[in-house]
């Protein structure tokens, strides 16, 4: 019989010594104009007990405008609970340029709002001469939007002009589907001008740094739906973070998930921030991983499901303890379709 040590503890919660939760929108609270199913609820149970603060990479709002649609959800919101990219972008910018310059803003009324706010100008062409280029998406953006970024950043000369983004999320989930997201128009710039932005948002520390110094956060949670942003920002900034499956990566994106983009729990819905987190065992060699009682087990190349269970969730919590525990790259393992379908 395989001799078992555990990791985490029975009956402990999510929420568990938490002060403050920090929860990513698109993909965690909604998607588009609708609230993700059990959302609200479950942020609002958790906001008797612990702080909720909003952090988003969305630089198409503000942070008023955020706060007003959550609360049309049913969150009980107040704008100084919303972190934005651009708050995180103009706080960046004003490291690298004089105060009152004017700026190329490439965006919509959440990013001018903060830019304004902070006292620089907000231009619209390269021909008035920026200091500097800020760029957040917004869904009207188009061709001559991203032209004229490209045309003042071309016509740096002995010092090149800033450029910041606020987020690169190749995509943003709305009500249809999965859209392209600011980071492929950021890349449009950057395929034009052959230049790299400073970047404010997820996954860059700057956001979660902001967050957690505005609501004094001791032991702060975050919960997010990407792991290329949302759970390595996380990782990168020292915070334990919940993958919600609401949003953009599922299953497959987790079972080969690379070290520093790894969640802390992993969750179905935000129902279970308020229940017991099941221990994961391991077996002495670290080849098999039990969760509840579901079993997976590495022998050589072969990912093997030992035991179903009974909880799809708990199947998947084990296969991506067994693989990542393993230390081996995805491709070199084969892996059953149904631990990722």
């Amino acid at each position: 019989m395989a001799i078992f040590r555990r990791r985490s503890s029975d009956g402990a919660t999510p929420l568990d010594g938490v002060d403050v939760i920090l929860a990513d929108l698109d993909g965690v609270v909604y998607a588009g104009q609708r609230a993700i199913p059990h959302a609200v609820e479950s942020l609002n149970a958790a906001a008797e007990t612990v702080r909720v603060g909003y952090i988003t990479n969305n630089a198409s709002r503000t942070d008023a405008s955020v706060a007003e649609h959550l609360t049309q959800l049913g969150l009980h919101v107040q704008p100084s609970d919303i972190v934005t990219s651009p708050q995180a972008a103009v706080r960046l910018l004003a490291r690298h340029v004089a105060p009152a310059s004017s700026i190329l803003v490439v965006g919509g009324d959440g990013l001018v709002h903060e830019v304004e706010k902070a006292g620089f100008s907000v231009v619209r062409s390269a021909d008035d001469e920026p200091a500097a280029v800020i760029q957040g998406f917004h869904p009207d953006l188009g061709w001559k939007d991203l032209a004229e970024a490209s045309f003042a950043l071309q016509r740096s000369t002995a010092e090149e002009r800033p450029w910041v983004a606020t987020n690169t999320d190749w995509t943003i989930p709305v009500a249809r589907g999965i859209a392209p997201g600011n980071g492929t128009l950021v890349s449009a710039v950057h395929t034009a001008t052959g230049r790299l932005p400073l970047v404010a948002g997820k996954p860059e520390v700057a956001i979660f740094e902001e967050a957690t110094a505005r609501f004094a956060a001791t032991s702060p949670l975050f919960i997010g739906d990407r792991l290329d942003t949302d759970i390595l920002g996380a990782n990168r900034a020292g915070i334990p973070s919940v993958h919600v499956l609401t949003g953009i990566d599922k299953a497959k994106q987790l079972i080969a998930a690379d070290a520093n983009s790894r969640p802390t729990y992993i969750l179905a819905d935000l129902r279970g921030l308020a229940e017991p987190y099941p221990t994961t065992r391991f077996s002495k060699d670290n080849s098999t991983a039990t969760v509840g009682d579901a079993t997976v087990r590495i022998t050589g190349n072969d990912v093997l499901i030992v035991s179903e269970g009974s909880s799809e969730l708990n199947l998947l919590r084990a296969a991506t303890a067994a693989i990542w525990a393993s230390g081996r790259a995805i491709y070199g393992l084969n892996v059953p379709e149904q631990l990722y379908t």
